[in-house]
């Protein structure tokens, strides 16, 4: 049981460390080069991450300035509802009587 602990934790550090170098904010984009849809749905998807790294570094944003428009939004609103939406997925369900 204690192996399976330590493996989990292990691996959600390694997760969290690769997915730092994919941040919004980070300076890979620019006006000639925006993100797109699916730049927009990565973003959405790392938000929590990203917004936790923001809170120690200013240049790091939960969103990417530079983008297309409303199709980033669209990706990044996607990713955002369907990540936190499929939380609920696995939810314990309580019994009320």
């Amino acid at each position: 049981m204690r192996k399976k602990y330590v493996l989990a934790i292990t691996l959600l550090i390694a997760a969290m460390l690769t997915l730092t170098g994919c941040v919004p904010g980070d300076g890979t984009y620019s006006t000639e080069d925006p993100a797109g849809f699916f730049w927009g749905i990565w973003h959405g998807w790392v938000a929590p991450i990203s917004l936790i790294i923001g809170l120690f570094n200013d240049s790091i944003r939960v969103y990417e300035v530079h983008n297309t428009g409303w199709w980033y939004d669209l990706g990044f609103y996607i990713a955002v509802i369907s990540g936190f939406g499929g939380l609920s997925l696995f939810r314990k369900k309580g019994h009320r009587d």
